[in-house]
């Protein structure tokens, strides 16, 4: 109350003289309406939805499947995966400016959510483009072409390509946009100080050009999440030249990644627990040429074999560091050899 009093006082002047209505944007307001309203572009994807179609949306992203519109029961888009299986629904970073690894294992650990492959489906829709950088290499221009700056052809790749499950019925897609405009950001988000906002509706009721105030609001987050593959240490006895693991992280990354889809009751077939069992059996394999080595599976990931369509995704550069591959090395061997 006391920043909003603080905006009105500082525009009372400015309504007065100009005899203008004035909108004043709160912490709570959109960013997305912010934009359109200091005539950015209006994002393909835009809608408005009901909070029917928001329900069935997170039901589809949490379960895979909802009640639709006809009343019956809607098949699973994957048998295998839901959206969550490899996405977070909340920030997993603690400056939205940057996509960093390091800082990401300590605030979602914090926050009591796991360290996943993909990106967070929080503020989605405020991005400009998806399967950035080196996924454009990896999928091609058939799979990408259109998905890069379209979200609902994202969703689709993501559902027949990731999931490995089937194409998404209109409503179906149009009931998992309404989810994810459930989650865009709002002004308070991006961390935005009172300062912040006081400057923010200063200059739109005094001004009816904005394109620095555009790009001014967008220096708070990034509009796309950048994706770089790596390698395989080129020894694997070695490891990556120059780096020592750190058990804590270690521990944290077995428990908040490995575990999370590895666990029994997990979607994974291949168990992993804090058994001595599971933790030897790791240490035997880092050195090999098998995607049983973390080295191997963290950098490259398994694609769909025949009959058996689960598999696991690899990790880019932005979600999983060369340093962190090395903590849960290190954390792994230590408790094999307890």
């Amino acid at each position: 109350m006391k920043l909003i009093s603080t905006i009105l006082l500082a525009l009372t002047v400015l309504f007065l003289s100009n005899q203008m209505p004035i909108k004043i944007w709160e912490p709570d307001s959109s960013v997305a309406e912010v934009l359109m309203a200091l005539s950015d572009s209006v994002p393909a994807h835009y809608r408005k939805y009901t909070p029917m179609d928001i329900k069935r949306g997170e039901e589809i992203v949490k379960l895979g499947r909802t009640i639709a519109p006809n009343g019956k029961r809607s098949s699973y888009v994957s048998k295998y995966y839901a959206c969550t299986s490899c996405h977070n629904i909340e920030q997993e970073d603690p400056d939205l400016r940057f996509s960093d690894p390091e800082t990401r294992l300590p605030y979602v650990k914090a926050k009591g959510i796991p360290f996943l492959q993909g990106s967070t489906f929080k503020g989605i829709v405020n991005r400009e483009s998806w399967y950035n950088d080196d996924y454009v290499k990896k999928y091609g221009d058939t799979l990408v072409l259109k998905a890069h700056r379209d979200l609902k052809q994202s969703i689709q790749l993501c559902a027949i390509q990731c999931s490995q499950g089937r194409l998404m019925e209109d409503w179906e897609l149009e009931a998992v946009l309404a989810y994810y405009w459930s989650l865009e950001f709002t002004l308070k988000d991006l961390g935005m100080s009172e300062a912040d906002l006081i400057r923010l509706n200063q200059e739109i009721a005094d001004s009816k050009s904005h394109p620095e105030l555009i790009q001014w609001i967008k220096s708070f987050y990034m509009q796309r999440s950048p994706a770089h593959f790596f390698d395989a240490p080129y020894s694997k006895k070695e490891g990556y030249e120059g780096l020592e693991g750190d058990l804590a992280k270690g521990k944290d990354l077995y428990e908040l990644s490995c575990l999370y889809c590895h666990k029994s009751g997990g979607v994974s077939h291949y168990i992993l627990d804090e058994s001595r069992l599971s933790f030897r059996h790791l240490s035997k394999m880092i050195e090999k040429d098998s995607h049983f080595s973390l080295y191997q599976i963290i950098a490259y990931g398994t694609y769909a074999i025949p009959g058996h369509r689960p598999y696991m995704p690899h990790y880019p550069l932005e979600r999983m560091s060369k340093q962190q591959v090395e903590d849960l090395r290190s954390y792994i061997e230590h408790k094999a050899n307890q």
